[in-house]
Formats: structure tokens, sequence, C-alpha cells
């Protein structure tokens, strides 16, 4: 059975979707099987081009150029930091800062986990920090990336000392359940299921201005199920 991605908005040049967590931005040579965003949405004459890419493991907003010249005009934007981008993370732990920036550089490492790491000789590198909301042992944070690196907010957010939850490169990989929050959890641990089990990280905004028209597209995915469970369970605690 096909999976369905949620069409945020549609017009004649682009498609924005809310791409769901375990579906890739673009075919991988590292994991053949992998479903690719493309894969599931509606059919049109000619292609889709990919703009900018999301993690596998990340969900939310992205934008698909239906032509080639859109392709080359959106990918100016993005190159050139011309498109505001918001992601929310949740992370372990309650920063005792309200804002931080991180602008260590950073460059790919080149191992077979395909990492990111900081690195004095690496691409200049800026990450704008916020936090939304502070729980108990969790917090949820605002990123706004102003260059584009790879794995940037994953690898600034732990630099900065707050790791994403479930992430398993910068972080400690491990699912969350509810019996992780709840201290007088009276369910069953062995038949409980993780509220969430991959990189809390959720591209909850985009935003850019067409250059020929100055007509401004403003993008907002809601969270996924398993993001938006890890909060509602954490209100009511």
């Amino acid at each position: 059975m096909k999976q369905k991605i949620q069409i945020i908005y549609e017009d004649n040049a682009i498609i924005a979707i809310n791409k769901p967590a375990g579906v890739l931005s673009i075919a991988d040579r590292y994991d053949k099987n992998a479903p690719v965003v493309t894969d599931f949405l509606p059919q049109i004459t000619g292609q889709y081009f990919i703009v900018h890419r999301l993690d596998k493991d990340t969900s939310g907003s992205m934008i698909i150029a239906k032509n080639q010249e859109t392709h080359r005009m959106l990918s100016r934007l993005f190159e050139t930091g011309a498109v505001t981008k918001i992601y929310h993370a949740l992370v372990w732990g309650r920063p005792s800062w309200d804002k931080i920036d991180c602008d260590l550089p950073l460059r790919p490492d080149g191992d077979a986990d395909h990492r990111t790491i900081i690195d004095g000789s690496g691409k200049e590198s800026l990450t704008h920090f916020s936090v939304l909301k502070r729980w108990n042992r969790i917090s949820l944070i605002e990123a706004k990336p102003a260059t584009g690196r790879t794995h940037q907010v994953r690898v600034h957010a732990s630099a900065v000392g707050y790791a994403l939850l479930c992430d398993p490169l910068y972080g400690d990989g491990k699912p969350v359940f509810l019996s992780d929050l709840k201290r007088n959890y009276k369910g069953d641990t062995w038949e409980e299921r993780p509220l969430i089990s991959r990189t809390a990280l959720h591209a909850a905004f985009i935003s850019f201005t067409y250059p020929n028209s100055g007509d401004t597209i403003s993008i907002e995915a809601e969270y996924p199920k398993d993001f938006g469970a890890v909060i509602k369970q954490l209100d009511k605690l």
C-alpha cells in the first residue's frame, strides 16, 4: 500500500509537501529500497526537480520544482540564503539560555555513517536557536539555519549541549517511551511501543519570494503523529 504524502501548496511552478519521516528526498545508492518522495506525487507531464533535501528521518516542509527554470531560480535562492527555513526539534535537557547562536564550521567526515563533523577547515556555518518550551527532561527548540550544511541543525544542537531525541549519529539514538517520561508508569514495558523512534527533527516552515513577480510563498507543515505525540504526553505530565 502506497504511503500518502500531504500536499500543502501547489501552483504551476512548484509543489510543496509535508514529507513524512522515513522517505528519502532523492534516491540513495546506499538504501536502494527506501521510498522516495517523487514516488508518491501526482503524475505530471515531464518530471519533478528536487530543489533541496531533508534527511530521511526528518519530516516537514519540502519544496519541489515542476520545471528546470523554477529549479534553477529556487536553487539560487537557497544557495544565497534568500530562503527562510525554520526547524523544530525535541532535545534532551532544559537549556539555560532562551536564545543562542552556533557558528562552528562543518565538513563531511566521510565515514561509513556519513557524519558531519566540526572542523576548523570546514565551511562557515551558522544556526540560530531559541527555546519554544521546556518540560522536565525535554525541551522544544526552534532552529533557523543561516547556511545549509548537511546535518547542520543536528550537529550544532549537539554542540551547544542539547542533542536531538533518538538521533543515532549525534545523540544516543534510543527510542523514547512513555515510561521514560512518566515516573509512575504502570503499563507493561515489554509490550510498550515507542512514542518516537526517529531523529526528532521537523521542518516546520519555509518562505521565499519569487524574484520575477515579488510574490511571497510561505509553507507551514503540521507536526506528524510521532512528534506531536511526544509533545502531547509532555504537556499532560
